[in-house]
C-alpha cells in the first residue's frame, strides 16, 4: 500500500511539474504565420524549442504604468508636410547611437533600454550632432527603485523618463565597456536565436545600485538630466512630428507568441496569445509593399530580427504601440 501511495504521489508531482512548465509550439506558429499572410516572415530557431513560457515572459519587462507615474501629455501642432518615409539615422547621420542595437541580456529591463537609447540619441541631436554620449541602462535599472517599477522584473517607461528629469542618469553603454561611467552588468546573449553569444537563460536579479564610475569620473559630475519629460499623443502625425523634431521616442507594445519568430517585413499580430509588455525605441517610418510601418530598434542584440530592428504596422495602433509613447528634452552640459 505504501509503495502504491508513493508511486501515486510521484506521478502527481511529475504531472504538476509538466503542467507548470508549458512550452510554445514555435514550429506550428511559424508555419501558420507564413501560410496565412505575406506582410512579414517568421523563422524557426532551435533556441526557443527548449525555453519554457515563463522564461520567455521574463524578457517582457514593461509593466502597466500606475496613474501616479504617468507623464503629462505634451500638446503641440502636427507638422503639415510629413514625408512618406523618415529615418533618424539618415536625418542625423553623425549620431552613432541611433544606429546601435543594445542587449538587455538576462533581465526584463527593456523599459530602461528603450529609454536610455532614445535619451542618448536626443542628446546628440540637441547638440547639433556633436555630443556622442551614451546614457546608462545600468544606472537607471539599478538605482531608480520603486519609481520605475521592479528592475529586472519589469518597469515603467514613464518612470524612467521621470527619473532622468528629477534625479539624472550617468553615462554607460555595453557590458564591460569602461569608457563610460556605468557599463551594463550582464553580458550579451542570444535572444531566441542560435548565435555567437550563447543562450540567455533565466532572468537575473536586479543589480545593486553602485554610485561610482568605472572610468575615473565622479558619479555626481557624470549625470545627465532632462529639461522636460512627457507622453506623446497617440495620433500618428504627432508621433511623427515628435520624432522629426526631437529624435527617436520610447514606446511600449504587447508582445504575442508570434513576435519572437519575426525575421523581416512589416509585423502585425497574426497568431498566439499575449506574452507581456515590451518597450522599444521608434526611430522612423516608411511604407513597404503598400503597408505603412514604424521602424523600431529592439534590445535583443543584432542577431535577432532584421539586424536587431523590426518593422511594425503603422496607423492602427498595432499591439498598442501608438498609445504608449514617452520622450523628453535633454538638458545639455
Amino acid at each position: 500500500m505504501k509503495l502504491i501511495t508513493a508511486l501515486l504521489l510521484c506521478v502527481l508531482a511529475i504531472s504538476a511539474l509538466a503542467k507548470e512548465r508549458s512550452f510554445l509550439d514555435f514550429k506550428s506558429i511559424i508555419e501558420h504565420v507564413n501560410s496565412v499572410q505575406k506582410s512579414w516572415k517568421a523563422g524557426h530557431n532551435d533556441y526557443f524549442q527548449d525555453m519554457d513560457l515563463d522564461t520567455i515572459k521574463g524578457l517582457m519587462g514593461t509593466l502597466e504604468t500606475p496613474e501616479e507615474h504617468k507623464l503629462p501629455h505634451r500638446e503641440f501642432e502636427a507638422l503639415q508636410d510629413i514625408p512618406e518615409e523618415f529615418f533618424s539615422a539618415e536625418a542625423w547621420p553623425k549620431c552613432d547611437s541611433i544606429k546601435e542595437v543594445r542587449d538587455q541580456s538576462t533581465c526584463g529591463s527593456c523599459w530602461a533600454f528603450g529609454a536610455v537609447e532614445a535619451m542618448s540619441d536626443r542628446i546628440c541631436i540637441a547638440s547639433g550632432q556633436t555630443l556622442q554620449t551614451r546614457i546608462s541602462s545600468e544606472d537607471l535599472l539599478s538605482c531608480c527603485g520603486m519609481g520605475c517599477g521592479q528592475g529586472c522584473n519589469g518597469g515603467y517607461p514613464s518612470g524612467a523618463w521621470n527619473y532622468f528629469h528629477k534625479t539624472g542618469i550617468v553615462t554607460g553603454y555595453l557590458y564591460n565597456d569602461k569608457k563610460w561611467c556605468s557599463p551594463y552588468a550582464f553580458a550579451p546573449c542570444d535572444h531566441h536565436v542560435d548565435g555567437k553569444y550563447g543562450p540567455c537563460g533565466a532572468s537575473k536579479p536586479t543589480p545593486k545600485c553602485e554610485k561610482s564610475c568605472s572610468n575615473g569620473d565622479t558619479y555626481a559630475n557624470d549625470k545627465w538630466f532632462a529639461d522636460s519629460v512627457y507622453s506623446v499623443p497617440s495620433q500618428v502625425t504627432k508621433i511623427q512630428t515628435e520624432i522629426m523634431t526631437h529624435g527617436p521616442v520610447e514606446a511600449a507594445f504587447t508582445v504575442y507568441a508570434d513576435f519572437p519568430t519575426y525575421k523581416s517585413g512589416v509585423y502585425h499580430h497574426t497568431t498566439g496569445s499575449a506574452l507581456g509588455g515590451h518597450a522599444i525605441k521608434i526611430v522612423g517610418w516608411g511604407v513597404e509593399s503598400g503597408t505603412p510601418y514604424w521602424l523600431v530598434a529592439n534590445s535583443w542584440n543584432e542577431g535577432w530580427g532584421d539586424k536587431g530592428f523590426f518593422k511594425i504596422r503603422r496607423g492602427n495602433n498595432e499591439c498598442g504601440i501608438e498609445g504608449q509613447i514617452v520622450a523628453g528634452i535633454p538638458k545639455l552640459k
